[in-house]
Formats: structure tokens, C-alpha cells, sequence
């Protein structure tokens, strides 16, 4: 479930953090849902647990986690809010380089466009249903 990949230039706590909330959308995690401790996810993904506990204070600040003290870490309700222009712009910056990547190989604008509706729909898009 939280297989990673190393040879990424993505930093492990970043694969952390994108693994998980692409998990909540497909519906693999759930409300309510226990997560690993931090120690053993660690040692699932051969990680420092500093790694860890860095992607999953990562992922409590943006609520898409929460702890309760003396129980363990769960999966959050999904609270659907419209995102600020501070969210937008990061987004926009971090989606740069893939376009910077795709016009230099000679990626055709519809074919690029594509990927994106395909990736948006397999994660739920704007129904916030993930396909099966």
C-alpha cells in the first residue's frame, strides 16, 4: 500500500504525503481509518521515522490526517472547501515543471491535456467519486 520509489527525485516525506491523499481519494483509505504508527510505516518503507513523522505533520496540518492522543493516527473527514488563491498559486508553481518538461519533448498540447482530465477523473475530479 505505501510503496515508494526511491530513484524519484521526490524527496520520501513528499511520497509520503502524495501517497496518502491519493489513497483517501481512491477510496483505499477511509474516514476513520487507523493509520501505521510512525515507526511502522518507517519500517515498511525503510525510512528514518523523522521522515515520517515530517510527512504525517504534514498531512495533520492539512487536515487530511489527525492524531488522538493514546489511540494512533486516522484518516480525517474529507472536508471539501474551496481552495484560496495561496493554494492555487503553489499549485500552479508545482505544475510547472511537468509543463516545462512536456512542451520540451515535444508533448502535443491535447495529448497533455488528456493526461491531466484522465488523472483528474481516476482520482475523482470534480464529482469526488474515484472510479473503481
Amino acid at each position: 500500500m505505501f510503496r515508494l520509489d526511491g530513484r524519484q527525485n521526490v524527496p520520501i516525506y513528499e511520497q509520503v504525503v502524495r501517497r496518502v491523499k491519493e489513497l483517501t481519494l481512491r477510496g483505499v483509505l477511509k474516514p476513520g481509518d487507523k493509520l501505521p504508527t510512525v515507526r511502522e510505516l518507517s519500517a515498511m518503507i525503510v525510512a528514518n521515522p523523522n521522515t515520517v513523522s515530517k510527512a504525517y505533520q504534514e498531512l495533520e496540518r492539512s487536515g487530511v490526517i489527525e492524531t488522538r492522543p493514546g489511540k494512533g493516527t486516522f484518516v480525517a473527514e474529507r472536508i471539501r472547501v474551496e481552495p484560496d488563491e495561496r493554494i492555487k498559486a503553489d499549485l500552479r508553481e508545482r505544475l510547472w515543471p511537468v509543463v516545462v518538461d512536456a512542451v520540451y519533448f515535444g508533448v502535443r498540447l491535447k495529448e497533455f491535456e488528456a493526461w491531466v482530465r484522465e488523472a483528474f477523473n481516476e482520482l475523482g475530479g470534480e464529482s469526488g467519486e474515484p472510479k473503481a
